[in-house]
């Protein structure tokens, strides 16, 4: 090709129109504009074997049904290996034998609820698929409405009332299947009567206040102003770990200070539950029971690590910040003979958090409150 085809072709092409699209591109962004595409629709609906034969729907029903039987013979399982496997004391075969049997039959109630739920929706709910618009989180009552009709379609279509043994057979499995727990949480408590044992302490009169863990007593001269002491019954020494001493311990903790005795603000009828300014008080938080070990001798203010309830020492511990709501129980205290710190009784209202029966054990005789505070207390 010579020089004057070459400029003949490029005049030609200069000439011509262009047949090029311009492309757009978005203010600082060069990202290229395009038409939105048309909505291709849903696909074509594939109906199941389930769909197309009731044989096999009525198949798939019953193995719905025996997996949520399934799941209600492991809930059965599960309490009675907790039982016939108990743990023994000293004995790690036991507790491995218990964890066992135990994990196995819950983790089959488990699975037999899932599985079973999993093999009803995919198997017998309807499957078309739809689509919903979003809308506002509140609508017109007559939108409400319609939500009730999508809910009764849904019972429609998954057929929850119609198929009554599925149903029935869920709401067993489901049912049956927290009884394990209930058995294993209650075997946490005492045999006796639970809440009488929470309600009390080994604090008794005459109980000489110790330090923990020693067990030593502690007499009066030894709490300066200022200082903090960790105390437990000294006769909890005594105590074996197989005896209850770390339950024991748990209830009967107690911080005891020292305050300038112009300091405290005590109340009518419970001036003589200090001593010289020493105070007593249950290390036990009424929030949820978490230990009250850190202790301001500027603001005379016990606080709580886990919340940040804050009780002030100087009006009976009552609280002034956090999520607590009931003071701390004080252990009414005095000295012996030979000089050392003494119980002159037991709380007198329950330690730690609240709970249903609490009020009934708050003794009004020693608790010099009103009715309304009493219910607050509680």
């Amino acid at each position: 090709m010579d020089d004057n085809e070459r400029k003949s072709m490029s005049a030609e092409d200069q000439s011509a129109p262009s047949e090029q699209s311009i492309v757009a591109y978005d203010r600082g962004a060069a990202i290229e504009q395009s038409d939105g595409f048309s909505n291709p629709g849903l696909p074509p609906h594939r109906p199941r074997q389930t769909d197309l034969h009731p044989a096999k729907e009525r198949r798939a029903e019953r193995q719905v049904v025996a997996w949520f039987l399934l799941s209600m013979l492991g809930s059965v399982l599960a309490i009675v290996a907790y039982i016939a496997v108990p743990i023994e004391p000293g004995n790690m075969g036991s507790v491995r034998a218990n964890n066992l049997f135990l994990g196995l039959a819950i983790a089959l109630a488990l699975l037999g609820v899932g599985i079973g739920g999993m093999h009803w929706a995919r198997q017998l709910m309807s499957s078309h698929e739809v689509v919903e618009e979003r809308h506002l989180s509140r609508g017109s009552e007559k939108s409400r409405a319609r939500a009730v009709e999508i809910f009764e379609l849904g019972d429609q279509e998954s057929g929850f009332s119609r198929r009554t043994l599925i149903r029935n057979t869920l709401i067993g499995a489901v049912a049956i299947m927290p009884l394990p727990a209930i058995v294993l949480f209650r075997d946490l408590a005492p045999a006796a009567d639970a809440v009488d044992s929470i309600a009390h302490t080994m604090w008794t009169e005459g109980e000489r206040l110790a330090l923990d863990p020693t067990g030593t007593p502690i007499r009066a001269d030894d709490v300066t102003i200022g200082s903090a002491f960790h105390v437990i019954p000294e006769s909890l020494k005594d105590l074996g770990h197989d005896e209850g001493y770390l339950d024991q311990k748990a209830l009967a903790a107690v911080l005891l200070m020292r305050l300038p005795v112009d300091r405290l603000k005590e109340a009518p009828g419970r001036e003589g539950w200090s001593y010289d300014g020493i105070v007593a008080y249950s290390k036990i938080c009424t929030h949820v029971g978490c230990p009250v070990a850190l202790y301001e001798q500027q603001t005379h203010h016990l606080l709580c690590p886990c919340h940040q309830s804050t009780f002030d020492v100087t009006e009976h511990a009552k609280v002034v910040f956090g999520p607590a709501k009931r003071p701390l129980p004080q252990l009414p205290i005095t000295v012996d003979a030979e000089g050392y710190l003494i119980a002159q009784r037991d709380f007198t209202e329950p330690i730690g958090p609240s709970f249903w029966e609490r009020l009934n054990h708050i003794d009004p005789d020693h608790v010099p409150v009103s009715a309304a505070e009493t219910e607050t207390r509680a």
